[in-house]
């Protein structure tokens, strides 16, 4: 085959550079991976990492028909995405966390109060995070190739990170449930926000769901049996983008929707990541993806019953071929608890804390899905013309003392910004402060524990 492909060449300086270019396109088309080559992870992708060798190859034989100067074209693309799109520190744990202490570029300062663009993208997005979090799973303590602790599970699935991102994520190859348990009591005030990252390969029809639901053996329950007991069911087919949406009380379904079209679930054989965010008040259930709000239904819950289940699943996913398989993870699981009462909290006690105003690794950019906790700040100064507040940022311990308190400054002057340009804050009635990692509110020795630690205080003046 290679012979024939290289006929139409003579000389040999050619036919070396034709298969530098061969090497070049499959390596390009090799770097969705696990980061270890000795874990069972990359095992479990060997067959998709081959197939897309196998697409490079072939992709690599119609540039040699093109001409070889496509090949300098691409090298200066890559340099100049290179230059523009910095690649991720690997030692970073989390997005809304720091380097740790021996990362060369640990809370290095990225920018200056500078939000992004996508902020305003936000500007309906009312959801806003429980007062205290509970849990916060990214995997950052489980081995790439193993299967989590604080996970049950009547299938199988294991820990992966891909490209060179340090993001871990948990790969669900197989139909089953995958159950968290750690989240084992969600009672009538809380919120539960995780990352899904999907592809559509060759057209499977599979399906996703997840459920919450109350049952009498959570660790036993791990099929979709005793959701009709008393629960919420929500599912979608990969890639069309085609949900449904059901509620159960004491056996009886009293809440069916199997009409929703929800854009940011349309995806083809492109990689798709979103955000789903959970938000039960009372009976109230709220649910988002990414910036929108796909669900709010005044009766979903029923208040005599104890939801004490959250689980993931997929179903006909082992009906894909093996070179085939739609890629569905999770990744980033943060449970909070708690109505937060902004006004009550600043304006008669005279100080609120959140740690739902989240940044970006290392930089004072507030991430977009923070605009309801900046929207519901807003709102009370406005409401309350006359209150001044100081904003102080803290951390959780990861990296240096000095650019923990550095950034931590940063972030209350991001804050401060945003108030001013979003909501229309007088600037002089706002002071910024940074404690850093000093004033700790819950040890800094576990994911839950550091997240609480990242947090934004506003005092009263």
């Amino acid at each position: 085959m290679i012979a024939n492909v290289f006929h139409p060449f003579p000389s040999k300086p050619v036919c070396l550079l034709v298969a530098s270019l061969l090497f070049f396109e499959a390596s390009v088309f090799a770097q969705i991976r696990v980061r270890d080559p000795k874990t069972t992870a990359e095992r479990s992708v060997e067959g998709r990492v081959n197939g897309r060798i196998d697409q490079g190859i072939d992709k690599g034989l119609d540039k040699v028909e093109e001409g070889i100067g496509s090949l300098f074209k691409k090298k200066d693309k890559n340099k100049k995405q290179e230059k523009e799109e910095p690649q991720s520190n690997p030692t970073e744990v989390s997005d809304t966390g720091s380097t740790s202490k021996n990362s060369p570029k640990s809370n290095a300062q990225e920018s200056k109060s500078e939000q992004p663009k996508s902020l305003k993208v936000y500007s309906k997005f009312d959801f806003v995070p429980g007062e205290k979090v509970i849990a916060f799973d990214d995997f950052s303590t489980t081995n790439v190739g193993d299967f989590p602790l604080g996970w049950n599970t009547n299938s199988s699935a294991e820990v992966v990170t891909l490209d060179d991102s340090p993001t871990k994520w948990l790969f669900m190859t197989k139909d089953g449930f995958f159950q968290p348990t750690y989240i084992k009591d969600l009672p009538e005030n809380f919120t539960l926000e995780f990352d899904i990252y999907n592809r559509y390969v060759n057209g499977n029809i599979l399906t996703y769901r997840f459920l919450i639901h109350a049952s009498d053996n959570p660790k036993r329950d791990l099929s979709d049996s005793d959701i009709a007991k008393s629960g919420i069911y929500f599912g979608w087919s990969g890639g069309t983008g085609e949900a449904n949406f059901s509620a159960y009380e004491k056996g009886e379904k009293i809440i069916k929707n199997d009409d929703l079209s929800i854009k940011e679930l349309m995806w083809d054989e492109n990689p798709a990541k979103v955000r789903f965010s959970i938000w039960r008040q009372k009976t109230r259930l709220r649910i988002y993806v990414n910036q929108n709000k796909v669900l709010d239904l005044p009766q979903a819950f029923d208040t005599e019953s104890k939801y004490n289940v959250f689980k993931l699943g997929g179903r006909y996913m082992n009906f894909a071929t093996a070179d085939n398989k739609d890629e569905f993870m999770v990744s980033n699981i943060r449970y909070a608890v708690g109505a937060p009462d902004t006004r009550s909290k600043l304006i008669t006690e005279g100080k609120f804390s959140t740690t739902g105003i989240l940044f970006n690794v290392n930089s004072d950019k507030i991430k977009p899905e923070s605009y309801g906790v900046l929207k519901e700040v807003g709102s009370v100064l406005k409401e309350n013309a006359t209150v001044k507040v100081r904003i102080i940022g803290h951390t959780d311990s990861d990296g240096e003392d000095a650019a923990n308190l550095d950034l931590s400054k940063r972030r209350a002057a991001s804050v401060k910004s945003a108030l001013q340009t979003e909501f229309g804050i007088d600037p002089n009635r706002m002071e910024t402060d940074g404690k850093g990692e000093t004033q700790a509110v819950a040890p800094n020795t576990t994911p839950e524990g550091k997240a609480n630690n990242r947090r934004v205080e506003f005092i009263k003046l």
